[in-house]
């Protein structure tokens, strides 16, 4: 989110959600090009759409989750930053996607088939160069036996070399980790993106979003101080004027803070 208006492209989060959002139309398409077949009418389409069921408030939110008109549900993730946690994060998602739909109502048995899918912008894999991986509960003992829980985690690498995926598919991924449109379905994602640049209200939306990161990173960088403070045994009234003092809190708002912290700890 440190990146300008002006500055973003289809593989930012930001635009990504929106175009996909506002263009149903092509989010149908991608996902036939990721999966290599042709879906039903998507029935729904939410970007950043977040599910919070767990006890303690955690939750997830999904960078655009559809649903198409035979149940089935696609999840779809940007990622352009390397992080080793992301098999986890599949996992993860998977769970909260299941959780929520047993909260609806749904029995075991009435589970949706889901599709996660994650179009990373670097290669997952050191010494593998695919462009894609698909994984799907297969039998150790018998790899022919497939669990039949109806999950597929889809991960595709922009920066893949092999020859696994048709040429279309390349062109898309050259688009991710290029920029550069080559083919018809990227020449219409980057005219979305020409599009979105001069969306005032999707401009006005992100601004709004870059103040409120700003915020939660201030407020998390007063809320690290208090904690190194209360380690280093000093008293709530000495965190307080020193908050007041370096930090140029109100009083009001010092006392707050170590109120939060408490909280926190508790």
């Amino acid at each position: 989110m440190a990146k300008s208006y002006e500055e973003l492209t289809f593989t930012d989060d930001f635009l990504f959600c929106k175009i996909m959002e506002s263009r149903p139309d092509l989010c149908k398409e991608l996902l036939e090009l990721i999966l290599d077949k042709k879906l039903g009418r998507l029935v729904e389409v939410n970007r950043q759409k977040p599910i919070e069921i767990t006890a303690d408030g955690k939750g997830v939110r999904f960078d655009v989750y559809a649903e198409d008109d035979e149940n089935v549900i696609y999840d779809v993730e940007i990622q352009n930053a390397v992080k080793d946690s992301l098999p986890k994060r599949v996992r993860y998602s998977q769970g909260m996607i299941d959780l929520n739909l047993i909260e609806r109502g749904k029995r075991y048995s009435e589970l949706n088939r889901c599709y996660i899918i994650f179009i990373c912008g670097f290669n997952l894999f050191r010494h593998n160069r695919r462009h894609k991986y698909t994984f799907a509960n297969l039998c150790r003992e018998d790899p022919t036996r497939e669990l039949g829980d109806e999950t597929e985690k889809i991960l595709l690498c922009a920066k893949g070399e092999t020859d696994d995926v048709s040429e279309n598919m390349k062109a898309f991924l050259d688009y991710i980790s290029k920029g550069v449109p080559a083919n018809a379905f990227t020449d219409v994602l980057e005219n979305e993106v020409r599009k979105a640049k001069v969306h005032k209200r999707w401009r006005k939306e992100y601004m709004t979003l870059l103040e409120h990161y700003e915020l939660e990173r201030e407020e998390g960088r007063i809320l690290g101080a208090v904690e190194t403070m209360a380690e280093d045994g000093r008293t709530e009234q000495e965190m307080t004027d020193r908050l007041v003092n370096e930090y140029k809190i109100n009083l009001e708002n010092a006392m707050e803070y170590i109120t939060e912290w408490k909280k926190q700890k508790s």
